[in-house]
This record gives C-alpha cells, sequence and structure tokens, in this order.
C-alpha cells in the first residue's frame, strides 16, 4: 500500500520503520530540513521536505494515488488540515492524531466534517495501559481484546515461585486455571512454548485468559497482591490528567505532583478530585514530605527519561511496590529490564494501532479481519485478533484436526460474552475472534495460520 506520513518526530519515524517493516511504500513529510535528512539517513523511505498542509507538497508526495494519510505533527490543527486536505485530493483513508481533549470530545464531528477514518491520541491510549495496569499490579504489562473480554498480560517469575522448575502442562494439572502461557521470555531468547516446556524464575510470561482466570492464576501462585488504593503521579502531564480521571473512577487517591504553580493551577479545574502538590518531585524531601512510601504506586510521567527512572527506583526503595515509568527512548528500558515494573512508550502503542489498522485495510477482502495487535519480546512476537468470517479454512474443525504452522499458537477464541481457551477438540465458528500468537510480520488473514497454500 502506498502510505504517506505527515510528520516524521519520534511517532512518525516509529510508525515509518513498523509499516516499511510489513512492506508498503511509505512516504514521510516534514518542513524542518535537520529532521528530514535524519530520516533519509535512518529510513529506507521517500523523503520530503515541505508543509504537510500545503497541497503542492502533498500532490508532489502522491496524495492523489495514496491509499493512507497519517498526519501526526505535533500540532492538532495542522493534522486536521493535512488530513482534510489529502481526502479532498484523492486519498482512501485518513488517520490524524488529535491530543486535545476539547477536540477529543467531537471526535464524531471531526469524522464526518474531515473525513477521518481514525482518531489517534498517544496520550490516552498511554493512560488506559497505565491504568490496565494497575488492576494487576504483579503484571509488567496488560493489554486487552474484545473491549476486555480477555486479556493478555506479562508477568516475570520471582524467585521461589512454584512456577520454577513446573512445566507448562504440570501447571495445567496442578492449578486447573484457564489461562494460556502465549510465549515466554527467557534472556534474549523467546519462544512460544508447547505443554513440556519447563518454567524457570526469572522468565517472562505473556498469560492470555479472562480477567477472573488471570486473578486466580495470581492467587494460585501466591502473588495475588495487593489492591492499589493511592496512586501518586510525577508530571501533571496530558497522560496524568488522562490516568488521574481514569483511577478515580476506579475510586483509587490520586496524588500529583508538579513543579509549575501556573500548571498546578490549570490542573486544580481539569481534576478537581486529585490531590494537586505544587513541587519539584526529583526531590527526595518533597516525596518523603508527601508520603511516598505510603503509596501503593508511583508512576513518573515527567518528559525526562532520566529523572522518571531515577524517581521510580528512589520510590521502590521507600517501599512502594508498583512503580511504572513512562520511556520516550527505548535504549534506556534496558535501566529497568528484569525487574516487575512498567515502562510505557507512547509512540510504540500509537504504532501498534496504526499497523493493525493498516493490515486491516490491506485484507479487507479476505476471510477475516484485523481487530488489535499486540507486540512481545520487544517485537519479535506477535498476538494478533481476528474476527473471523465466513469462507475461512479453520471454520467447523477440531483444532486437532487443522494442520496449522508449527510456529502458530491459538491462544484464546473470543464468543459471544465467553472466553474460551482452547483445547484439541475446540472448533472456531463464524463470528468467533480467535487470539492468534506468531513470529512478528507473519499473520495478515486468519488463513495464514494454516500450512500451506491460503
Amino acid at each position: 500500500m502506498k502510505i504517506i506520513i505527515a510528520g516524521a518526530g519520534l511517532v512518525g519515524e516509529r510508525i515509518a520503520q513498523s509499516l516499511d517493516a510489513e512492506g508498503h511504500d511509505i512516504t514521510l513529510i516534514d518542513r524542518d530540513a535537520e529532521t528530514i535528512e535524519n530520516a533519509s539517513n535512518e529510513l529506507d523511505v521517500i523523503c520530503y521536505l515541505g508543509s504537510s498542509t500545503s497541497l503542492d507538497t502533498l500532490r508532489e508526495a502522491g496524495a492523489e494515488q495514496a491509499d493512507i494519510l497519517l498526519a501526526v505533527t505535533d500540532s492538532d490543527e495542522k493534522n486536521m488540515m493535512c488530513a482534510l486536505a489529502a481526502r479532498r485530493l484523492g486519498t482512501d483513508y485518513t488517520i490524524a492524531r488529535i491530543r486535545d481533549p476539547e477536540y477529543l470530545t467531537q471526535g464524531e464531528f471531526l469524522r464526518e466534517a474531515i473525513g477521518l477514518s481514525v482518531i489517534i491520541n498517544p496520550e490516552y491510549e498511554c493512560a488506559k495501559e497505565i491504568s490496565r495496569v494497575l488492576r494487576f499490579p504483579n503484571a509488567v504489562r496488560v493489554e486487552n481484546f474484545s473491549k476486555g473480554s480477555a486479556e493478555i498480560l506479562d508477568y516475570r517469575i520471582p524467585k521461589d515461585s512454584p512456577l520454577d522448575g513446573m512445566s507448562l502442562q504440570e501447571c495445567r494439572r496442578r492449578f486447573g486455571i484457564k489461562v494460556l502461557v502465549a510465549a515466554v521470555e527467557r534472556a534474549d531468547r523467546v519462544q512460544i512454548p508447547a505443554g513440556d516446556f519447563v518454567l524457570r524464575a526469572g522468565d517472562k510470561l505473556s498469560i492470555v485468559g479472562d480477567g477472573r482466570e488471570i486473578r486466580r492464576f495470581f492467587y494460585a501462585v501466591g502473588q495475588s497482591g495487593k489492591r492499589v488504593k493511592k496512586v501518586m503521579i510525577l508530571g501533571g502531564t496530558r497522560i496524568g490528567v488522562y490516568l488521574a480521571e481514569l483511577l478515580e473512577e476506579d475510586g483509587i487517591a490520586v496524588t500529583v505532583l508538579e513543579s509549575s504553580r501556573e500548571h498546578c493551577d490549570e490542573l486544580c479545574d481539569l481534576i478537581p478530585h486529585a490531590r494537586i502538590i505544587c513541587g519539584d518531585g526529583t526531590q527526595d524531601e518533597v516525596l518523603l514530605e508527601e508520603d511516598i512510601s505510603g503509596m501503593d504506586a508511583f508512576v513518573a510521567l515527567t518528559g525526562n527519561d532520566g529523572d522518571n527512572i531515577v524517581t521510580a527506583m528512589y520510590a521502590k526503595r521507600c517501599g512502594v511496590p508498583k512503580a511504572v515509568v513512562k520511556l520516550e527512548h527505548r535504549h534506556f528500558s534496558d535501566m529497568l529490564d528484569g525487574s516487575s515494573d512498567t515502562m510505557v512508550i507512547p509512540k510504540e502503542i500509537v504504532s501498534q494501532q496504526i499497523v493493525g489498522f493498516v493490515r486491516a485495510i490491506s485484507n479487507s477482502a479476505g476471510w477475516s479481519s484485523i481487530e488489535t495487535i499486540h507486540k512481545l519480546a520487544g517485537g519479535r512476537i506477535e498476538v494478533v485478533e481476528f474476527k473471523v468470517g465466513d469462507g475461512a479454512r479453520c471454520l467447523g474443525v477440531p483444532l486437532r484436526e487443522l494442520s496449522l504452522r508449527s510456529d502458530v499458537l491459538i491462544s484464546a477464541i473470543i464468543r459471544g460474552e465467553k472466553t474460551l481457551i482452547p483445547n484439541g477438540s475446540t472448533v472456531i465458528e463464524s463470528g468467533d475472534y480467535a487470539v492468534v500468537v506468531a513470529p512478528a510480520g507473519m499473520l495478515k488473514d486468519i488463513n495464514d495460520i494454516m500450512d500451506g497454500e491460503k
């Protein structure tokens, strides 16, 4: 597909990398000469210097023949104008990054007036991911499928866990819990495990199931954990505002630390039920004065990766059970890798969403539609949720009788309000949502799970 990306910043660059890896024809536009030069040197894509709201620039970039335009500049207004212009020139689908909460309340109007196919908001999506993690504080990451009917979470096995030295078959027999281990990351290796795979302390497991069964799993392995009731947020950013609203809906008490007096006044109006503290949260005396040791979770959301990492480490030293760190640059993630703490990288969350949308469009004439895609193990493994339609080759046949590829795993089937952890006798029906684990980039259609030609 021919895809134009307007905006070559961190988000645009990450999306370009992901879509280029998917084999699409990518054109990148930015008005900053240095940014475009850097992108041209680092990416194997076509780069244009110019304004993304200019009709001439869009024509030169091929908007009249483009399948998709992604507007991800740092300006909501420019993104909307760019998307509108591209639609008028003939681009089939347009996606715009819109971050201002006031615009987001008018989402349906904007879709109709501008012709937007999708509105993306990295900050809100990031806040949702953090709120999910705080529901399962022993997890490293939590994602959901079919609007929450099933969930996948990353969990690192601690020392002295009953899981250490136990095979997956033995785990199922002993605990009788309806969850499935979709992937295991051990050191630098990642694999989709068979039943005889033996777990070890330090392994990072990707577990699929519904929320109730996942809670039963944590209880069975002695990791039920304390429910999060009090959260401290460092940084009154957009993510912090969205997160405070989501946590307050769950009855969680929120304290926000923000160094700007002017911004603190704004926060008091935006999130009136939160406790707003004006102070430098990177200073230990401020954190101690605001009772950091009494918190159930600490979330670092400043614009400085170093400050976020250091304050999160300090919070853990003060006895806070759970820390969440927002990062802009993945190379800092090694500092936290191996711990039970959670890292969120907004541009990767958005990139994942975009890849799923593009694959869904590419396969619009196929036997299934892609609903969500989640990346595991640094992007080496994907969990893809398909809505299965009539004509798919896997319909009506027990899984044990299907000629499935050796490197795929059907980890869950969602049928109505039920989440099924499949076994050999399970049959996929038309209308089901099938959650499939496979190496990255392999699955474009549900028929790709089968051996041989489609």
